[in-house]
């Protein structure tokens, strides 16, 4: 428990105290744009080091998240209940009329707590990062594999994707002010559960794995994962890239061309001239190469990319009902110049 009151605290103060640059996220209904600190990289690579120098010092042993994973599990998920119970409560009794804290009541409890009641409410100023917490509980098992003398390529292979992934999240934090979770899912139980424990716990489930099976690559193997790796973030950074500057500036040259724009409003050049949700794509081919250092052996490690999938199909069918409904006729247009949802000629 300790452990975990003192990661919220720093969240905390971190969010808070540490420079950043400051920036505007999208333009709600409302015409208002929320402010955000973008000091993720800072807070992350200070937690880093003094949960190094604590180690050194033997005030904590990095081994803690790994020895003691489940109890860390239990008392997250603890948490988590309570403080969607209080933005519920708390978005009950707000009478703000503003888009990032209106109270969206549909009279169904489970519903609301599920789903949340704001958009945007601040709990005791924390950052519910998902992305540190995951990378934290990668360390603790990488720590466990030197100490007990079991590192292997596959561990390495896994650990080094993760890590540049998560730092890669960091450098481009900016760009998530503008995704789905941030301008359109109100903060309820699924987000804030999503965010600190199924991401954190269950995307590390592939170095649990390897903390206990041993796999041999060849070296072909690796090539073919690293390769998977690569096109997968060139997509995934690509696309997001591409959408974050469309919204700063509409205007701004696609692969050293002028944008395609539907409507004046949706964007069908370079990336999302390709397929509409193409982000998606590279998100699913990184998780791929998370598990395939796991080798084939076990469905277990493959977990992650499986309910990625089943999570990316169910969001995009969402946003495409969302869009439908608000762009209408432009919609129709868009779908006839970009035909493909994810994966082009198949999907």
């Amino acid at each position: 428990v300790y452990v975990m009151v003192f990661y919220f605290v720093y969240l905390a103060v971190a969010g808070e105290t540490l420079p950043g640059k400051v920036i505007r996220s999208v333009v709600l209904s409302d015409g208002s744009q929320l402010r955000y600190r973008c000091n993720g990289l800072l807070a992350l690579t200070l937690l880093v080091a003094i949960l190094g120098i604590s180690a050194k010092l033997g005030v904590l042993s990095p081994l803690v998240v790994a020895d003691r994973g489940l109890e860390l599990l239990s008392a997250t998920f603890i948490f988590c209940v309570l403080v969607t119970l209080v933005l519920y409560i708390t978005g009950r009794t707000s009478s703000d009329k503003s888009s990032s804290l209106k109270s969206h009541v549909s009279g169904n409890l489970v519903h609301d707590w599920w789903f949340g009641i704001q958009l945007n409410p601040q709990f005791m100023s924390i950052d519910l990062n998902r992305m540190m917490g995951w990378l934290l509980i990668n360390l603790s098992i990488l720590s466990k594999c030197v100490q007990d003398g079991s590192l292997s390529q596959s561990m390495i292979l896994y650990q080094s994707f993760c890590a540049l992934y998560i730092l890669d999240y960091f450098v481009h934090e900016e760009y998530m002010t503008s995704t789905w979770d941030i301008i359109a899912e109100r903060l309820g139980f699924m987000l804030v559960f999503g965010d600190l424990l199924w991401i954190p716990f269950t995307f590390s489930i592939q170095g649990w794995w390897l903390l206990h099976n041993k796999v041999e690559l060849s070296v072909p193997a690796i090539v073919a994962n690293c390769f998977v790796f690569l096109i997968g973030y060139m997509i995934f950074r690509g696309a997001n890239k591409q959408k974050h500057i469309f919204k700063k500036n509409p205007k701004t040259p696609i692969w050293s061309k002028p944008p395609v724009v539907v409507g004046g409003k949706l964007l069908a050049s370079g990336y999302w001239g390709i397929a509409r949700h193409c982000n998606y794509l590279g998100d699913l081919m990184l998780a791929l190469s998370f598990s395939l250092p796991c080798g084939i052996s076990s469905p277990v490690p493959y977990f992650y990319p499986i309910y990625l999938l089943i999570l990316l199909i169910w969001r995009e069918r969402r946003d495409e009902e969302r869009c439908a409904e608000k762009y209408k006729e432009i919609w129709a247009e868009y779908l006839r110049l970009v035909p493909y949802r994810i994966l082009p000629y198949v999907y």
